[in-house]
C-alpha cells in the first residue's frame, strides 16, 4: 500500500466506482455551530454527494443539505432514543424519513451502558424491537462500531453477542474500519466474513503503530485521512464492493487542521485509487 501511495495511487480501477461518496458530519461539528452554510456548501464543492448526520443537528443541517444538493441517507440517532422505545421514537423516524433518510444508526455505546453478556443481550433485544419499528417504516437499522466490541467481557466478545442476538433483516452493520483496525483485525477479513451485513463503511486511517487496544482512548494523532496511513484502502473497497456495501463515509474523529480540508484529502485520494 506505501508502495502504491508513492506512486501517486497507480491501482486498479475498484469495483466501488461509481458509487456516490458521503461525509459523516460528525467531522465538521465543530463548524455547524458557526460556519454552518459555509462548511456545508464547501462539502459540495469537494464532490460529496451524500451525508450521514447526527439527528441533534437536522434543524441546521438538513435546510443546508437540499439547497446544496447533498442527500442525507444516513442518521446517527442516540442509544437511549432507539433502546427506550419512547413515543419519541416514531415521531423521530417519521421526520428523517421525510427528510429522505433511510439508515437509521446506533452511533456509540457510552461506557455507563456497558456492561458483562447480559446487558449486550438485552440491548440486542431493544435493538431487534427498534429494528422492527423501522422496517415497518421503510427504514434499516444498523449498528456503528468501536473497538471495545472486540474486547472479551466475561469470556465473551460484546460484538458476537450483538451479532448472534440481532436478526439482520432488522439490524444491519455500519463497520468504521479505523476501530476494527485498532481492535487488531483485519477491516478486509471482517467484511467478507460478515457477507453482506454491512451496508454502511466509514472510511478514515490509522496513523501506523497504533497500538491494539479495546477501548476508544486513542490519541488525537491516531487519525489519519484516507491514503495517509497504514490501512490497505484498494483492499477494503474491493471487499466491501464484492459485499455490497450501499453507501460509504468519508469521516475523521479528530482532525490536525481544518476538518473541511482533511476530508478533502481524503476525498481527492480515493479519487486517485479509482472510487
Amino acid at each position: 500500500m506505501i508502495a502504491a501511495l508513492a506512486a501517486g495511487f497507480a491501482l486498479p480501477a475498484l469495483a466501488a466506482k461509481g458509487k456516490p461518496l458521503g461525509v459523516q458530519l460528525y467531522t465538521i461539528r465543530s463548524l455547524v455551530a458557526k460556519q454552518a452554510r459555509e462548511s456545508m456548501q464547501a462539502l459540495a464543492q469537494i464532490g460529496f454527494k451524500e451525508v450521514e448526520t447526527l439527528r441533534a443537528i437536522h434543524p441546521v443541517v438538513l435546510p443546508l443539505c437540499k439547497e446544496f444538493g447533498l442527500k442525507p441517507v444516513a442518521a446517527h440517532f442516540d442509544l437511549g432514543l432507539i433502546a427506550g422505545q419512547t413515543p419519541a421514537f416514531p415521531k423521530a423516524l417519521d421526520e428523517a424519513k421525510d427528510a429522505g433518510i433511510r439508515y437509521i444508526v446506533v452511533p456509540y455505546v457510552a461506557p455507563p451502558d456497558r456492561g458483562g453478556p447480559d446487558v449486550y443481550k438485552r440491548m440486542a433485544k431493544q435493538i431487534n424491537e427498534a429494528g422492527d419499528v423501522c422496517a415497518k417504516m421503510g427504514l434499516q437499522l444498523c449498528y456503528h462500531q468501536h473497538a471495545f466490541e472486540f474486547g472479551e467481557v466475561e469470556g465473551k466478545r460484546p460484538w458476537d453477542i450483538l451479532l448472534s442476538e440481532t436478526d439482520p433483516r432488522t439490524m444491519a452493520l455500519e463497520l468504521d474500519v479505523f476501530w476494527v483496525s485498532v481492535a487488531g483485525l483485519d477491516p478486509v477479513a471482517l467484511i467478507r466474513q460478515l457477507k453482506g451485513r454491512v451496508k454502511l463503511l466509514h472510511l478514515k486511517d490509522r496513523a501506523p503503530g497504533v497500538p491494539k487496544q479495546f477501548t476508544e482512548a486513542v490519541s488525537p494523532g491516531a487519525f489519519r485521512e484516507v491514503g495517509l496511513g497504514s490501512l490497505d484502502f484498494p483492499a477494503i473497497l474491493k471487499a466491501a464492493a464484492d459485499m455490497k456495501v450501499e453507501h460509504y463515509f468519508v469521516e475523521q474523529d479528530q482532525t490536525a487542521g481544518d476538518p473541511i480540508e482533511s476530508v478533502r484529502t481524503s476525498f481527492k485520494n480515493l479519487q486517485k485509487m479509482g472510487f
